[in-house]
């Protein structure tokens, strides 16, 4: 079988819940801190997380959440204060040998060619550099009517339009444009389940011999999933159509519990779900 060329190793994705405490009161430094000690360049980093880090943060300065009926608002005010806080601790987590790179992005972005390849160079250059690309969804200045507005122009023209409107879209988005060799998309569970309520019911491998068995095999394990771990979110099911894409072009995907070190998921260690189209075309 012939080998596959990749042009980056690992682009990885860490969820909002995923980085919270048990307690669910605030990050859980010790969990990003072990995750941080392990990014390194050829490594592109995809992070949620500012728009509940400055939620937290605004409860601990004030005692109470905001008080606008206008959720986009909301969620615009909390990303703007969070962002600071969740660059710092990358910075701070991530070894000082490394530079550490932000990168915010939006829909736009990867619906304009130019603008793709100009991202898609400066990831590259980043390993090159020594640095680790950290990138979020832009929330701060994107809002909900306007993006849908955007959206609904680009669909008239008809092709693949990204909406991005989560950052597991965005990872991989980001997979596809870098021709990563794994996608990894960490959560608050061990991967996909037959029977969401049976953790005993994980589904180690979902794979194929061709491009229209991998998309049957994904398809099937999506009637599995229902529901999401919070309001707003898209849940497994969203993820599992997501990574079609990085999965059709020879990326293998991993989804997986960010309990566990970086390293053990990539070398197949620990329970999770592996993603692969398992011969190359």
């Amino acid at each position: 079988m012939k080998t596959k060329e990749f042009d980056i190793e690992v682009v990885g994705k860490i969820g909002s819940m995923a980085m919270r405490n048990r307690e669910k009161t605030a990050i859980d430094e010790g969990r990003l801190k072990r995750l941080c000690a392990e990014l390194r360049p050829g490594i592109v980093w995809v992070t949620s997380g500012a728009t509940e880090i400055g939620r937290l943060d605004f409860i601990m300065r004030t005692g109470g959440e905001l008080k606008s009926a206008d959720a986009d608002e909301n969620k615009t005010d909390y990303a703007s204060q969070g962002q600071a806080i969740l660059m710092d601790m990358y910075r701070r987590f991530i070894d000082p040998a490394y530079g550490v790179r932000q990168l915010l992005v939006e829909h736009q972005h990867f619906n304009d060619g130019d603008k793709r390849r100009h991202i898609r160079g400066l990831l590259l250059r980043a390993a090159r550099q020594n640095c680790v690309p950290i990138i979020n969804y832009n929330d701060a200045v994107s809002f909900e009517e306007n993006r849908k507005m955007e959206i609904h122009a680009l669909k008239t023209h008809g092709g693949d339009i990204a909406e991005l409107v989560d950052n597991d879209e965005t990872a991989a988005r980001v997979a596809c444009l870098l021709n990563a060799r794994n996608l990894v998309v960490l959560t608050g569970v061990d991967g996909i389940y037959a029977d969401p309520h049976d953790r005993s019911t994980l589904i180690s491998r979902i794979e194929g011999g061709t491009p229209e068995q991998l998309l049957r095999n994904i398809d099937k394990a999506k009637l599995s999933c229902v529901g999401a771990s919070r309001s707003g979110a898209n849940g497994a099911g969203a993820k599992l159509e997501y990574v079609k894409a990085p999965a059709l072009q020879g990326t293998r995907v991993i989804i997986a519990n960010a309990a566990y070190p970086l390293k053990e998921i990539l070398g197949g260690n620990v329970p999770c779900t592996v993603i692969e189209l398992v011969k190359d075309y």
